[in-house]
């Protein structure tokens, strides 16, 4: 129990702590469990109510896909990590229905607007990693729930790692950045790269007019 926030304990909870903890390290496991965190908080806040172990196996898989590509297939980090949360569910005797919803959570969890009109698992998964990433909806939760959630899963150098973990993750697949945030990064910290342009498809299609 963190901040009043159960933890959920079941075979498949540990297995995705576990997976989080081999597979990206200290500083994205503890993300990862601030992310739950957080997301709990917030969906208090907001009237959510997620299931907590699908919410928590999400969570702690978010992010998994930026070391631990699921497939030699070059494809966003998102689903990467999305493809291993499902495979994780099933494996442990989740329906299809389940699988999908933690699939659609992970998968979905850099995209901006979307999270917020489907189930609140997705939401919430959202919701937590806009409350430690870029710290939204940060002034509008109890501080003293914070300041325990963070002792518990501390920041550390969290800005700085965060962005050099998507550089190591995503400048061997540049190409799998194009339409979302993470080309963001990649411009930033890598020189050279060039993002892609809608504008420079759609003109260069094979269209002639």
């Amino acid at each position: 129990m963190i901040a009043g926030v159960e933890i959920p304990d079941s075979a498949a909870a540990a297995a995705a702590s576990a997976f989080a903890r081999r597979h990206t390290g200290p500083l994205l496991f503890h993300h990862s469990s601030r992310v739950y965190l957080f997301g709990r908080l917030r969906a208090t806040e907001l009237g959510l109510e997620p299931d907590p172990e699908l919410l928590y196996i999400a969570s702690m898989m978010h992010d998994s896909g930026l070391f631990t590509p699921f497939s030699d297939a070059e494809q966003r980090f998102e689903l990467d990590g999305a493809d291993h949360a499902r495979q994780l569910l099933q494996d442990h005797g989740f329906g299809a229905a389940e699988a999908e919803l933690v699939w659609e959570a992970v998968a979905l969890h850099t995209t901006p607007g979307v999270p917020a009109r489907m189930a609140p698992e997705i939401a919430v998964t959202h919701l937590g990693v806009l409350v430690d990433a870029i710290g939204l909806g940060l002034d509008s939760m109890d501080a003293d729930a914070v300041a325990e959630v963070v002792a518990a899963h501390p920041r550390g150098d969290f800005k700085n790692g965060f962005l050099q973990a998507f550089v190591e993750g995503l400048a061997h697949r540049p190409d799998t950045t194009y339409g979302t945030v993470n080309s963001d990064v990649l411009a930033h910290f890598v020189p050279g790269f060039q993002r892609g342009s809608m504008v420079d498809r759609v003109l260069g299609s094979p269209w002639k007019e």
